[in-house]
């Protein structure tokens, strides 16, 4: 049996391809704040004000996303594809009358919310807060509206379009800080995410109306499954609001932490979450429609089979990719983020954040991956509770851990709750479909732990003959950079090559008749 199907593949290929570029852009992103505001008050506040409509905003992508594509895809292997492009119509009007309602809310209460978020902001910083929250929540609406666009575009199997809302926000952000960072400071930076917001939502809606959507006035609340989508919604919600807790518990501990310290906890997890969207967020996304028609087919050894094979993949992708961020962390702050404001210090706190963080990636990358299966099962409610789980293993662990590791200790927390997330979700999708538990997969995770450390070692003897990150100018470390991971990535490929992994043999194998088929073209 092929590793996924031709239009798994293909979505995915194109997934890679723009989370690359959203990827990268989100890089530049982060070199160009850190080069404006560093590691300061400032940006402590900027990124309190942003968390709640932030986290609001992950809620309704995470639920829209989850929701939409199963119940479209029952509709349309039903043949009753017009009867949904009329169901998401008054959906999306009950959808955005609750989106300017919790926004309106927002701007009203958030001297509150923000003293409830982070209680130990100075004055100063806190009414900075305040004032940007009231920027931000407008964004809500939008961001609510492009979740909706984008699980309908990807239950019709269009996933370019949707994969451009990143780029787009990042471009608009670094365009901002460059031309209104000076000016306007941290209120310039806000302006951009603004603008990104609405350009995210818009850009969707030529391609909507080509697959049949359309805008309906009225509401049609008698309709029977708008009861659904909300009854299916609503746990997805809580479960997603019990994830995105994470963020609540260490922005309200690490307020009252050293100034910079909620500032080195971003970075550092923007560091985490390069291999995570470029590589996991695309096979889940892509997975997902295949998943949903095995579940609605009945056909749970498919299901099984497909989470597995995609959960081999990330486990394949992120262990090595946690081993670089940890040998690599110090050139890697230097060479992203330290320049202008960021100076050694904030360069020190960020690298102490990611070595922590990404003891933790294989769990968040397991995590997606393992919540796909059950949301194409319609079982919204397991992921949920285990969620609220793991965030009181997080909050147990935080203040266990932040008198002495302190942000190192919130950031050390959140890989652990991950990790147990995983095994959690690992254990009871187990129960429904079977085979999580494979002799075979655990032969496989230990061997690309061995191809890891093979690689963490090379990469390690490299970087110490170097001296890394002592390298003068930008450019030079990133050579050196460059030098010592891919001569990792060859170690670990040609580790996994001994070790006679699966994946690696096809990968080999494409590389093989791709060369092939050059040489005889040429």
């Amino acid at each position: 049996m092929s590793f996924v199907t031709g239009a798994v593949a293909r979505a995915a290929i194109v997934l890679v391809l723009f989370n690359v570029a959203s990827k990268l852009t989100a890089l530049v992103r982060e070199m160009v704040i850190a080069r404006q505001f560093g590691a300061t008050s400032a940006m402590d506040a900027y990124l309190v004000a942003f968390s709640l409509p932030s986290v609001l905003f992950y809620l309704f992508t995470g639920a829209l996303s989850t929701v939409v594509v199963p119940i479209y895809s029952e509709y349309a292997a039903a043949g009753r594809e017009r009867e949904a492009w009329g169901l998401f119509g008054t959906f999306f009007n009950v959808l955005l009358l609750l989106l300017v309602v919790v926004t309106a809310l927002g701007l009203l209460l958030a001297p509150w919310l923000v003293k409830l978020l982070a209680p130990g902001f100075p004055g100063d910083t806190l009414s900075l807060a305040i004032s940007l929250t009231r920027w931000m929540f407008p964004l809500l609406i939008f961001s609510g509206l492009t979740a909706l666009f984008s699980g309908l575009l990807n239950a019709r199997n269009v996933f370019a379009i949707t994969a451009l809302n990143g780029p787009l926000s990042n471009i608009a952000v670094i365009i901002a800080v460059l031309a209104l960072g000076s000016l306007w400071g941290v209120y310039g930076m806000t302006l951009g995410v603004l603008v990104g917001g609405v350009a995210g939502a818009v850009v969707q809606l030529p391609a909507l109306r080509r697959v049949g959507f359309s805008f309906r006035p009225g509401v049609a609340l008698n309709h029977p499954d708008l009861k659904k989508i909300f009854k299916l919604i609503l746990p997805i919600t809580i479960g997603f609001s019990i994830s995105e807790t994470y963020i609540l518990i260490d922005r309200y501990l690490a307020s009252g932490l050293a100034e910079g310290s909620i500032a080195a906890l971003n970075y550092a997890n923007r560091l985490i979450q390069m291999p995570l969207g470029l590589f996991v967020t695309a096979v889940g996304t892509a997975v997902f429609p295949s998943l949903t028609r095995k579940a609605a087919e009945k056909d749970l050894r498919g299901l099984g089979e497909g989470v597995l094979r995609s959960l081999r993949l990330v486990v394949l992708a992120c262990v090595p990719s946690a081993i670089v961020l940890l040998v690599l962390r110090e050139p890697l702050v230097t060479l992203f983020f330290k320049r202008g404001v960021f100076d050694d210090r904030a360069a020190g706190m960020t690298a102490i954040a990611l070595f922590f963080y990404a003891f933790g990636l294989v769990g968040q990358a397991g995590e997606f991956i393992l919540t796909r299966g059950f949301f194409s099962l319609q079982d919204t409610r397991t992921p949920m509770v285990l969620s609220a789980i793991a965030v009181l293993v997080n909050l147990g662990f935080s203040l266990a851990l932040i008198g002495s590791l302190r942000h190192g200790g919130l950031a050390l927390a959140n890989s652990i709750a991950a990790l147990v997330d995983m095994i959690l979700l690992t254990f009871f999708l187990n129960r429904r479909l079977g085979g999580m538990w494979a002799p075979g997969m655990w032969r496989f995770i230990l061997f690309v732990m061995l191809a890891s450390l093979a690689m963490g070692g090379a990469i390690e003897a490299m970087s110490s003959w170097l001296n890394l990150p002592a390298a003068s100018g930008t450019i030079t470390l990133a050579g050196q950079v460059g030098l010592v991971a891919t001569a990792g990535l060859v170690v670990y490929l040609a580790a996994l090559t001994v070790l006679r992994i699966e994946e690696a043999r096809r990968l080999w194998d494409f590389v093989k008749q791709k060369f092939t088929k050059s040489s005889r073209e040429a």
